[in-house]
């Protein structure tokens, strides 16, 4: 097993604590989206400094939380902060999330 996949794995296990739904529909909001969260009938919500291998946000207004719930009955996972390569993140990092969502099912993404 890659080590990537390994983390992943380790992020996971974590998730699977709180909920064990799968989520077709990722969102990361951004400054412009981060009210949206408004919208979310929120079910669980973990920091994303209890997430192993998650990068930390940096900027003031990005909460750093990734939120479950639902939009409109659609179940949504959405990231409540996101990282930036500017703030010293790699790419990979700065993907991990993404990659993560995948593994929670998500098949739609919206990034704004």
């Amino acid at each position: 097993m890659s080590e990537l996949i390994e983390k992943i794995n380790e992020t996971l296990s974590v998730i699977r604590k709180h909920t064990t739904e799968n989520y077709p529909i990722g969102i990361i909001l951004g400054t412009g989206l981060g009210g949206l969260v408004k919208e979310i009938n929120i079910e669980h919500q973990i920091d994303y400094s209890e997430l192993p291998h998650f990068p930390l946000s940096t900027v003031e207004s990005h909460q750093g939380k990734l939120i479950f719930g639902t939009i409109n009955g659609k179940k949504v996972v959405a990231m409540q902060g996101r990282f930036h390569y500017y703030e010293g993140y790699s790419m990979q990092q700065i993907t991990y999330p993404v990659r993560v969502m995948k593994f929670l099912g998500v098949q739609t993404l919206l990034v704004s």
